[in-house]
């Protein structure tokens, strides 16, 4: 039932860590960090699957994979945030389609405009959020010196940290790597709460507005 569970939503860390390798888990940190089309990939359960996986030695040492992944986001979102700069509001404002929902699109602006510089950290550990927040931070004109610092830092917590924490379970707990379907479940599960909260605050706030817009174009009418 897990497997399938997993299958469906096409996350499998195991079988992209044995299928792509190293090379191949730090260019999937990099798409979900810097490119559009990348939100859809299981960042957080990937990261911690090599860290599992490094502890028992199917990948390189630990030390190359934290700070590869770590270096893989930080240009991730650098390019992330040149491409928003010059094309963003280009891309923001195309029709909706099935891969791009312009909800998410809202959700992350607003949770930018929420959290000011230190979203580009907070971002890191909210799925689709994460994609997008470098792109609003370009298209923003968010001074990129102001950026960057943040983004190491961001990407430091989140590339190299999720490792370790794989990595530290693994040595602890060598039997977890038999059980990583399970682990993904929950990771999956634990990252997508607070991707459900923003969601449900936009779409609270969005009906603050509606109400807001209803009450202005009734007291319009009176007047």
């Amino acid at each position: 039932m897990r497997h399938h569970l997993i299958a469906i939503l096409g996350l499998e860390p195991d079988k992209l860590l044995r299928t792509f390798g190293t090379i191949g888990l730090f260019a999937i940190i990099f798409a979900e960090s810097g490119l559009l089309i990348g939100f859809f990939l299981p960042g957080d359960s990937l990261l911690v699957a090599a860290g599992l996986f490094s502890a028992r030695g199917d990948l390189p040492h630990i030390a190359i994979i934290a700070g590869g992944c770590a270096i893989a986001a930080i240009v991730g979102d650098q390019v992330g945030y040149a491409f928003g700069k010059k094309a963003g509001p280009r891309i923001f404002n195309r029709p909706e389609s099935r891969l791009f929902k312009r909800e998410n699109v809202e959700a992350a602006e607003e949770f930018f405009d929420e959290h000011g510089p230190k979203a580009i950290i907070l971002a890191r550990f909210v799925p689709i959020i994460r994609t997008f927040t470098p792109i609003i931070a370009g298209v923003s004109s968010m001074q990129y010196r102001t950026f960057t610092i943040y983004n190491i830092v961001g990407g430091i917590l989140w590339g190299a940290g999720l490792t370790l924490v794989g990595y530290s379970l693994g040595t602890k707990f060598p039997w977890l790597v038999e059980r990583i379907e399970v682990i993904a479940i929950v990771i999956v599960i634990l990252s997508l709460v607070p991707m459900a909260i923003e969601v449900r605050k936009h779409r609270k706030r969005q009906k603050i507005k509606s109400v807001e817009a209803a009450n202005a174009a009734a007291l319009d009418d009176i007047v």
